[in-house]
Order: structure tokens, then sequence, then C-alpha cells
């Protein structure tokens, strides 16, 4: 039984920050599905991605969770699905028994290890399915909450990749000038504690020590913000790390064209989206061996690892790197290579389409035996 009208609980729609959720809605809306999407908050950003605003995601959204239950029923979803166990979840499971239909939702990473709810369990259980996006998350959820493995489908995030291309595939080139010496780092994060930006600013302040040459880019914004322009201060890093806040995607993917390599410090992490887009643009990846880091990044192949927290241990994979245009070439090949072949927004919404089908299928099952 195919899922053909779905409504999201989401804390805000759409988000700079969350190009993850929107994606996965525009493709289901390619396919032909029918989406309301039920923001508990307004949007946090005046800025809209292009895909955004082409696909009329905006149109689709009610930003009045007092009023949420009118038109939902109106609209008749056959599931409901949130992303992250927090609020969301809370709704979506109110307002799936109120109308009587399954829901699922999606963990991603800071709701299960930084503040997950403390009924996280009872919310699995209630769910019709629990998705999360990796390995990683799924061992913890279960030893951490008792959820059982069968009860959680891992489905990463997926990437566009007709969109995310080392060049433009109408032009055959970037809009931006090519790298060119001295090359850059580049760091696309949400500036959120669990990221650790400040680790990737002590790694520069290393490089700088070290005589090498290079530019650091950190594009997002977040509550870390006005703490990591003090770190960059601090350390005298302003002509060398430039912090252009949150952006676009048309201009995130035009960064990743120019630069040299991607770079995230996080010392948690779920499955992190940026590293997938710069995998994609064919951009080597240096990043802290956390989460499900290590399920997306080869090391040694398409990126290096480094232990969490170790400023030095990054500062010497981000040298190696700078030093090594060929190294960098192949580990971007075998990096877009494994994107494609694991991490494409096509593979892991015919993933969520086929839970959903199921769940449907077993909650029919069960209407006709009651």
């Amino acid at each position: 039984m195919t899922a053909h009208r779905i409504a999201y609980v989401l804390e805000y729609f759409p988000k700079l920050s969350e190009t993850f959720v929107a994606s996965e809605i525009a493709e289901l809306r390619r396919r032909g599905t029918e989406i309301l999407i039920l923001s508990l908050q307004d949007p946090p950003d005046q800025l809209r991605h292009d895909f955004v605003v082409n696909h009329k995601l905006d149109e689709l959204t009610v930003y009045a969770p007092k009023e949420f239950l009118p038109p939902l029923r109106k609209f008749g979803p056959q599931l409901i699905h949130a992303h992250f166990a927090t609020d969301p979840t809370k709704v979506a499971r109110t307002l799936a028994a109120a109308i009587g239909v399954p829901f699922t939702f999606t963990a991603h990473g800071y709701d299960i290890y930084e503040g997950p709810p403390a009924d996280f369990a009872e919310r699995a259980a209630s769910a019709a399915a629990v998705v999360t996006v990796s390995e990683t998350n799924a061992r913890y959820i279960a030893q951490s909450f008792g959820v059982p493995r069968e009860h959680l489908c891992v489905i990463p995030c997926g990437v566009d990749m007709t969109c995310f291309t080392p060049v433009d595939r109408e032009t055959g080139s970037s809009a931006l000038p090519a790298p060119q010496e001295p090359g850059t780092i580049l760091c696309v994060a949400r500036h959120d504690p669990m990221k650790n930006l400040g680790l990737l600013l002590e790694a520069c302040a290393t490089l700088r020590a070290r005589g090498v040459k290079f530019r650091c880019v950190m594009i997002g914004d977040g509550p870390a913000h006005e703490e990591l322009i003090g770190i960059r201060a601090r350390l005298r890093l302003e002509p060398l790390v430039e912090m252009v806040g949150a952006t676009k995607q048309a201009t995130v993917i035009e960064w990743l064209r120019r630069a040299s390599v991607a770079v995230l410090s996080s010392h948690r992490e779920g499955m992190p989206l940026s590293l997938m887009e710069a995998g994609a643009c064919e951009l080597p990846v240096v990043a802290t061996r956390v989460g499900g880091i290590p399920e997306l990044v080869e090391d040694g192949v398409t990126g290096l690892l480094t232990p969490p927290s170790d400023a030095a241990a990054l500062a010497d994979a981000l040298q190696r790197l700078l030093a090594d245009p060929a190294l960098r070439t192949t580990m971007g090949q075998a990096a877009r290579r494994r994107i494609a072949a694991n991490f494409s927004l096509p593979a892991q919404v015919d993933s969520l389409q086929a839970l959903w089908s199921r769940v449907l299928a077993a909650h029919r099952r069960d209407r006709t035996m009651a």
C-alpha cells in the first residue's frame, strides 16, 4: 500500500540549516506525493533556498499549532511523520491518535545524545517505526532507551546528485574562481556546541604556527556564533578565517566547488549531510571519528578521520591534504562515487516510501482484525 498523502510535523519550516528535511519533502512532491507541513514555530530565517521556493513548500505549511487538527482532518493523511524525537514527535503522536492514523519519526543527533526526551522509549513504542540516520545511532537508541532493534530503520539522509556536482552541469564550470593557493578549508556547519568548531579554530592556529598557507571559510550560524567570533579574535585568526554566516544552498555549492578540503570537527554527530554534499562535489573531507561519520567517510579513501578533541591531529590531516593536490583529486573522485552509491536522495526516499508502505499495510491488517 503506497503512501500518497503524508503530513509532516516539524519544529521550524523552512530552516536554512536543515536542508535534509526540505529536500526529502521536495523529492516526495516530485514523485506525486501530497504533503501537508505542520510547523510548530515560525521559520527562523528570512532567506529561502531556491528549491523551497520553486516547489512552493511554504504554501503547504500551517503555522498555528492550536489549529492543526482542522486542516489535518481536511487533508486526510494516511500517515504522519516527524523529524527529531523532541516536540515534533510529541505533537505527531497526539495528532495521529486523534485522527486514527500511524506515525513515524526520524531521530537524528542532538535529540538522541544531547537532549533526548525523557519518554523517548514510550514515544518510540507508540510509533509505527523509528527512523534514524546511522547504524551508530541505532545501536545507541537500542542500548540506551531499550527500543527493539527491529523497530528501528536506518535510512541516512540523501544528497541530490544533480545539484551537488563538481562543476555546473549547464556551463561546465564553477561560477567562482578555480581554487588557488593558498588552499581553502571549508566548514559548512551550524554554529552549535555539538559541532565543536572551536577545535577547528585551534587547528587553524596550529597550521599558521607551522607556516602552512591556507584560508578557512566557515558557513553557518547558531547559538555559538558569538563565542566562535571571540575565539577567532583571541587566536588572532581574523585574516585567515572568514565567517560568512548562513547562506542559500546555491552559494554553498559554489563554495564547495571552489574549496580544497571540507572539514567537520564535531564531538557528536548523527550522519552529517554537509559531508555528503562535499563528497558529491568531489571534495575530500577531514572529520572527527564520531557518530555515523565513519559510516560515511572511508578513512584514507574518501577523506581522513581524526580523534575527537585533538586539534593537532586535525591540523595534521588538513595539512596533508592541502599539500597534496593529487591525493585531493583521488579522494574527491572516490568520495563522489561513494555518495552516489550509498547516500543519494532518490535512494533515501525509496527507503522511506518502502517503510511507509509496510507501516500502512500493517495498519490496515490491524484494523481489519480489530
